[in-house]
């Protein structure tokens, strides 16, 4: 398998903002960025970000501090050209055909940049995100460079889970279909291509193992947390009742995938215990006329950044019962703010049992249920709970991480995997 030496620069080439460029930024900071290649960018005094309406706001939310001074190649002009193309001949956005040629358009962008620009001359280690890098990979596994693909869940395997869960609730309506078979065959040659594998959890790579991915390639390696962590503990009281109710947080895509249609469960079985239940995020299901009316359920919509807050501010605790997800940042991002967290098995490293929170031993009704009345019977571990969660967040810093994903991702000082 092939290695670089331990101080080769890294192009890292990224399709939107995920995570904030947080892997671009941690790398520059190392002095390890040879470029982030990226579909949109904005710079101080950018034009583009100064373009009326939505056009010009998605432009200058690109901009992030920490690459001003880094060598950054994006598509900008073409990537808008793109999607005005797009919109024009009405192609639905979350379509998997429209999903698929936009990954492909950005894949031949990115090679024909490299051609232009030698930027692989040098023999930079080359990272590209899954779904959009197998024309990448190629290219560089062509110019003699290594290649790491950044798995961003457990792939084939997460489908099949939620194809399942989607079959088992009928009722909630769900407008959910598989990706087409070539989807999957271009990521397996992705796999392929990658000489390194990073994925983000024990759960993801264990979900790449299943699907027959080679498990020498695989390297767990975390999100990294880049937030304001708390200084201090979470109160909660003696004891909860009608009055004062455990105030339980979900905050993300109300979706099957993230374990909603159990939570629904547990909400029913709950209706008469000291608890609340505040969904906050997006969804594509149609909720029960039961859950609807339940007070103790309220459904908050889709929130803004500056709202996001709020929400966390009133949480006495966090719930991520997710089916799959290859890691689940809402889990630190509830962490810093001093938030145990009540979470399923099958997502990041995050929750240990008991310490900082409450592992589920299954994703059920029942086992949420059975998780919640717990913390209603004894509150007292609540406070201990809440101080393990801000130091748990801690040791997710970027910093942290990035030392992490150099040693296992793409230099030769190779430490086994853990997890």
């Amino acid at each position: 398998m092939s290695e670089a030496p331990a101080d080769t620069p890294w192009v890292v080439c990224q399709l939107g903002a995920r995570e904030h460029y947080v892997l671009a930024r941690a790398l520059h900071a190392r002095g390890r960025l040879a470029a982030l290649v990226t579909d949109i960018w904005s710079r101080p005094g950018s034009i583009a970000a100064r373009l009326p309406g939505g056009i010009g706001r998605r432009v200058a939310e690109r901009h992030v501090e920490g690459l001003d001074d880094a060598r950054v190649e994006d598509l900008t002009a073409g990537a808008l050209v793109y999607e005005a193309r797009q919109r024009v001949r009405r192609l639905p956005p979350m379509a998997w055909s429209t999903i698929m040629r936009r990954n492909n358009w950005f894949q031949r962008q990115i090679v024909a940049r490299f051609a232009r620009t030698g930027a692989l001359r040098e023999k930079p280690v080359v990272f590209a995100y899954s779904y959009a890098a197998r024309d990448i990979l190629r290219a560089a596994k062509a110019a003699g460079c290594m290649t790491v693909l950044g798995q961003i869940d457990p792939a084939i395997s997460e489908e099949n889970i939620v194809a399942a869960a989607t079959a088992a609730h009928p009722e909630l309506q769900v407008d959910w279909q598989r990706a087409p078979a070539s989807y999957w065959t271009a990521w397996r040659e992705e796999c392929d291509l990658a000489d390194r594998i990073v994925v983000n959890s024990p759960w993801a790579r264990d979900g790449l193992i299943a699907a027959g991915i080679a498990a020498d390639k695989l390297r767990v390696v975390p999100l990294a947390y880049e937030g304001t962590v708390r200084g201090e503990a979470r109160a909660y009281p003696a004891a909860f009742d009608e009055d004062r109710p455990l105030r339980l947080l979900f905050l993300g895509s109300l979706i099957i995938r993230k374990g909603i249609a159990e939570l629904i469960v547990a909400t029913r079985l709950l209706r008469d215990a000291p608890v609340e239940f505040h969904l906050v995020g997006p969804t594509d299901i149609v909720f029960p006329d039961d859950v609807v009316a339940n007070p103790k359920v309220v459904l908050h919509g889709p929130a803004s950044r500056g709202a996001v807050d709020a929400h966390y501010a009133a949480a006495d605790a966090f719930i991520l019962p997710s089916l799959s997800d290859g890691f689940g940042l809402t889990m630190l991002e509830a962490m810093a703010r001093g938030l145990p967290v009540v979470a399923s098995r099958q997502c990041g490293d995050v929750v240990v049992q008991g310490r900082n929170g409450i592992l589920l031993d299954e994703v059920s009704g029942d086992g949420i249920a059975a998780a919640l009345r717990a913390l209603v019977a004894d509150p007292a571990p609540l406070a201990g709970m809440s101080r393990a969660a801000i130091g748990r967040a801690a040791e997710f810093k970027p910093a942290v991480v990035i030392e992490q994903l150099l040693r296992e991702g793409g230099s030769n000082e190779r430490i086994e995997s853990h997890g």
